[in-house]
C-alpha cells in the first residue's frame, strides 16, 4: 500500500505567533515546487537562506529553505521545509503561495501516516511521535522515545519470530503425521510455548507502566463532608487548589487537579461530600456528579474521620463493587493513631494526618504500588491501551494453544499460535486494518 501522489503542506510549528514558524512540504511535486518558489535546485541537507514571494513576485520574508530528497526523508517522499518567522499572516501567506502551486492542505498526522506507508518506521513508531509530543513529565518523554526509537518495536518483532519458528514446528508435525515420531514432544513444544508466555508477560509488564506513563491514573477523592476531602486535594497538589473551611458542605462542584509523582500522571477528582439528609438541590446535584466521576474512576480514595468512623461501611457500600478503594483515615492527630498502612480484608487502609502531614508520604508510595509502577524501571517504553489489549489477547492464545497441546490437537495450536502472532503484529501494523489506522493518525496534530 503506498500513499497517493499529490504533495502536502502543513504548517508544523504552534499556532500562535513566535519566533520561528515552520511550513513542511512531501511529495513528488517538491522540485518542481522548489524551481518555482527559487528558481533554481536546492542542495540536499543544507540550508539556504533565502527570499520567499508570493506569486507577483513580492517578498512575504526571508527564512531558510532545506530540501530532503526521496527516499532518505521522515516521509520516504521529497521533502522541502520552509523556515520563517513566526508570524500567522507569513505563514498563510507562504501556505497561499503553495496550495497556488498545486499543493493540498495535509490532514492530521497525514506526514506519519506517510512515512508508516513508505516503511520509514512501523505502527508503533508512528504513536510514539504523537506520545512524545503530548508527553506530561520527563519519564513519559523518555519512554516515547525508546519507543520511537524502535525498543517496542524489537521486542515485538523477536516475540513474533519466535512465534513463526513455532509455527513451521508445528505445521510440519502435521505434514508428517503417518511417521513414526511424535514432533511435538520431541521438540518440547510445551516448553516452548510456556517460555514464550513468559516472555508475554514481561513485554505487557512494561507495556502497562508505558501505558500508565502516557495516560496516567484518575483518583477520585469521596467522603463525608468535612472529612478532608479538599486538604487531601491541596496536601498531593502542593497548593491552595480548594478552599478549606470548618463549614461542611464548602465543595460544591468537582474539582480537578493533574499532579505527577515521580512520574506517574494523576488526575486527581476532588467532589462534594456524600450524605444524605441534604435538601439543597445544588449539593444533591454535587452528590450526583461525584457518583458519576466513581463510575469512570480508576480508583477511589474514601476519605473518613478517623475521630468518627462509625459510617465507614455505609460509604464503602456507596461505591460501585469492582472498583478499587483506598480507604483514608484523615485527623489521626486527634485520635493519637500512627501514620501508615495497613491491609484488612476490605483492602488498604491508610492512617494519615492532613493537618501535619504525617502519612502523606505513605499514600503516595502505596498509589504507586496499587498500579505496580516502578519510577525507578529502565528500559520502559509508552504504550496505548490498544497494545495491551492486543498483547492481551495474544497471552490468551497461548493459553489456548497450551490446552490444545495438552489435548493432542495439532491442527488447533497452530491456529491458536498463528491467532498469538496476528494480535502481536497489529501493534507493528503489519497486520492492521484501515480504519483502525484512520483512528490512530486523525488523533495526531497538523503538520506531524
Amino acid at each position: 500500500m503506498h500513499p497517493p501522489g499529490d504533495t502536502i503542506a502543513a504548517i508544523a510549528s504552534p499556532p500562535g505567533r513566535g519566533g520561528v514558524g515552520v511550513i513542511r512540504v512531501s511529495g513528488a511535486a517538491v522540485p518542481e515546487i522548489i524551481s518555482a518558489l527559487f528558481g533554481q535546485p536546492l542542495q540536499p541537507r543544507h540550508a539556504h537562506f533565502v527570499p520567499f514571494r508570493d506569486e507577483q513576485g513580492q517578498i512575504i520574508d526571508q527564512g531558510l529553505a532545506l530540501y530532503f530528497p526521496a527516499p532518505h526523508s521522515f516521509t520516504g517522499e521529497p521533502i522541502l521545509e520552509l523556515h520563517a518567522h513566526g508570524s500567522p499572516v507569513v505563514l498563510d501567506g507562504l501556505i497561499r503561495r503553495l496550495l497556488g502551486l498545486g499543493v493540498r492542505d495535509a490532514r492530521p498526522g497525514e506526514f506519519s501516516e506517510r512515512a508508516f506507508l513508505n516503511d520509514k518506521i512501523d505502527l508503533a513508531q508512528a504513536e510514539a511521535i504523537a506520545d512524545l509530543i503530548d508527553s506530561t513529565t520527563e519519564q513519559a518523554a523518555r519512554a516515547a522515545q525508546r519507543s520511537l526509537q524502535g525498543e517496542f518495536s524489537r521486542q515485538i518483532d523477536e516475540l513474533e519470530e519466535a512465534l513463526i519458528q513455532l509455527r513451521l514446528y508445528v505445521e510440519a508435525s502435521i505434514d508428517f503425521t503417518d511417521e513414526d515420531i511424535d514432533f511435538l514432544a520431541e521438540g518440547h513444544i510445551a516448553e516452548q510455548v510456556s517460555n514464550l508466555s513468559g516472555r508475554v508477560d514481561a513485554i505487557r509488564g512494561s507495556a502497562r507502566q508505558g501505558c500508565l506513563m502516557r495516560e496516567g491514573m484518575t483518583l477520585v477523592i469521596v467522603g463525608r463532608p468535612n472529612a478532608g476531602k479538599s486538604s487531601l486535594l491541596n496536601r498531593l497538589t502542593g497548593q491552595e487548589t480548594a478552599i478549606v473551611t470548618a463549614i461542611a458542605g464548602t465543595t460544591r462542584d468537582t474539582l480537578r487537579e493533574f499532579i505527577q509523582i515521580d512520574g506517574l500522571p494523576l488526575h486527581i477528582i476532588d467532589t462534594a461530600g456524600l450524605r444524605d439528609d441534604s435538601e439543597d438541590p445544588v449539593e444533591q446535584e454535587g452528590m450526583r456528579r461525584a457518583r458519576a466521576e466513581m463510575a469512570k474512576a480508576d480508583r477511589v480514595l474514601l476519605l473518613i474521620d478517623d475521630s468518627d468512623p462509625s459510617d465507614s461501611e455505609a460509604l464503602l457500600a456507596d461505591i460501585p463493587a469492582p472498583l478499587p478503594v483506598t480507604r483514608i483515615h484523615n485527623k489521626i492527630d486527634l485520635t493519637g493513631n500512627n501514620p501508615g498502612l495497613k491491609e484488612t480484608r476490605d483492602g488498604p487502609v491508610v492512617f494519615l494526618s492532613l493537618k501535619s502531614g504525617a502519612g502523606t508520604e505513605v499514600l503516595m508510595e502505596h498509589l504507586k504500588h496499587c498500579v505496580g509502577y516502578d519510577s525507578g524501571a529502565e528500559g520502559l517504553f509508552i504504550a496505548r491501551r490498544r497494545h495491551l489489549d492486543a498483547i492481551d489477547r495474544a497471552r490468551m492464545a497461548l493459553e489456548r494453544a497450551d490446552l490444545q497441546l495438552q489435548a493432542g490437537a495439532p491442527e488447533l495450536l497452530a491456529e491458536e499460535l498463528r491467532t498469538a502472532q496476528q494480535a502481536l503484529s497489529e501493534i507493528t501494523g503489519e497486520f492492521t486494518s484501515d480504519d483502525l489506522l484512520g483512528r490512530i493518525f486523525s488523533s495526531f496534530c497538523i503538520g506531524k
